[in-house]
């Protein structure tokens, strides 16, 4: 799993730019360092940055002019020695740099390889080494703010309280299997079996948060649906704040799906703009309509779009009877005319589901419309300041095996069984805890996860 090679990679994305970060680590970092620098090991102080001259090792050749950094172990990124070159940032430059160093003895780091020697060398858990990939991916503030959360360590703190009960309650039980005169009493069993339902319950409410999390981490798909100019286009350009989408009065303008991402209150928002819905002989807009049905079955919310000013037709309703077993929002378009349908018109139809007047064409309503989706995708959950939210599906797993080995001891030791028994299942909930976080080593997990990183990470 691990050795003791030193390592080196190119830390930034691939391109033209104004700098290039090279890191090394491992134990030969400085050697190699000073070779390339063709200066002694004593030029370089920890956390100090050094202004060197780059040198081929072999042919001597100049290569760039760079600010070289040295952390000293155990206090860097990995916990051992690591040496950053900050090149200038063409990639012609960076690939030479790092060939030079290659030439000394480092080999190329496997993606994930630091953030992997961070977590062996203690530097940080598992769960904060899952939340460095969690930041890097980041697409919204919102996204930002729970990866940054969980590297300080958010996950890690709900946690260890938790394992520190679990345990105590083990040593209980091991002391009874010790000591014969120690026997568990029924009023003993009664305290345990409390205790149990208070962790219990405290970790199906980080589960039942996943849902949330989920969607924060991987955002939803919305698709705006409904007849042909009832201004599908607009309402799709509003939440987007920008005229991407063609519009005009013909009906059928848009033939294809159109689709584009936003963040709507921190969460990721894929929307899809959809052709009209309604029978054509044009086989190019039939075709946009087919694919508007199947948005509509991809779809986790639809935002179903109807023209206020027209009142509900067949098509309309053929289209409610389509959207019955979704989620969907009604979008009351136009509403700076005269409204030809009440919302005692919709009841029949839209079963309590949101219903928005909005006019894409003044823009009145459309924060209202974008407050009723966040509500609808955040199941009324408030995108706030929470100290922890599970949005990593390995996590999410992991406290649901935790909360059933922890149901089954409980139902072990309200039906009389012994400390033995009720002990199997306490135990297989402290090392799935562990696993969280790394505690518990699983070299096949470890290799799933660091391999999703990037190669200087």
């Amino acid at each position: 799993m691990y050795n003791e090679d030193t390592i080196v990679a190119i830390s930034t994305p691939p391109g033209r730019s104004a700098l290039g970060i090279i890191r090394l680590s491992g134990s030969r970092a400085l050697e190699i360092a000073a070779r390339i620098c063709e200066k002694d090991r004593s030029a370089f102080k920890p956390k100090t940055v050094t202004l060197c001259r780059l040198f081929h090792p072999e042919t001597e050749d100049f290569l760039d002019q760079a600010l070289v950094t040295y952390f000293k172990a155990p206090k860097s990124y990995t916990g051992e020695d690591l040496v950053e070159f900050s090149c200038h940032g063409s990639p012609v430059v960076l690939s030479e740099v790092l060939q030079a160093i290659l030439s000394l003895g480092a080999r190329t780091a496997t993606p994930g390889e630091f953030t992997m020697r961070a977590f062996l060398n203690g530097r940080i858990d598992l769960s904060q080494a899952e939340a460095i990939a969690d930041l890097i991916d980041s697409r919204t503030s919102y996204q930002a703010r729970l990866a940054r959360q969980q590297l300080e360590g958010s996950l890690s703190s709900f946690l260890k309280p938790l394992k520190e009960r679990l345990i105590e309650l083990i040593v209980h039980l091991e002391s009874s299997l010790e000591f014969v005169e120690d026997d568990i009493t029924t009023e003993s069993r009664e305290r345990i079996s409390e205790q149990l339902s208070a962790l219990i319950a405290e970790m199906k409410r980080s589960e039942e948060g996943f849902a949330f999390g989920r969607i924060i981490r991987e955002g939803i798909n919305l698709a705006i649906v409904g007849k042909p100019n009832v201004g599908k286009s607009s309402i799709f350009n509003c939440l987007l704040k920008q005229q991407r989408a063609i519009v005009t009065d013909i009906p059928g303008t848009t033939r294809d799906t159109l689709s584009e991402k936003i963040s709507l209150r921190g969460i990721p928002v894929n929307l899809v703009d959809t052709a009209g819905l309604r029978f054509t002989e044009d086989i190019v807009e039939r075709l946009g309509v087919e694919r508007s049905y199947s948005a509509i079955a991809d779809a986790d919310l639809i935002l179903v779009v109807l023209d206020s000013s027209g009142g509900l037709d067949e098509k309309d309703l053929e289209l409610f009877e389509r959207c019955k077993q979704d989620d969907f929002i009604v979008a009351l378009n136009k509403s700076d005319l005269r409204s030809a349908i009440v919302e005692e018109d919709l009841k029949p139809f839209v079963n309590g589901r949101a219903a928005v007047r909005v006019s894409a064409r003044t823009g009145s309503g459309i924060d209202w419309l974008e407050e009723e989706i966040f509500k609808r995708i955040s199941s009324g959950r408030s995108a706030g300041r929470e100290d922890f939210i599970v949005t990593n599906a390995r996590h999410q797993v992991l406290i649901k095996q935790t909360i059933e080995c922890l149901c089954e001891a409980q139902a072990a030791l309200n039906a009389g069984y012994s400390e033995e028994v009720v002990l199997v299942g306490l135990h297989r909930s402290l090392q799935l805890l562990g696993e969280i976080t790394g505690e518990t080593l699983i070299e096949d997990i470890l290799n799933k996860i660091f391999s999703t990183f990037c190669i200087g990470k």
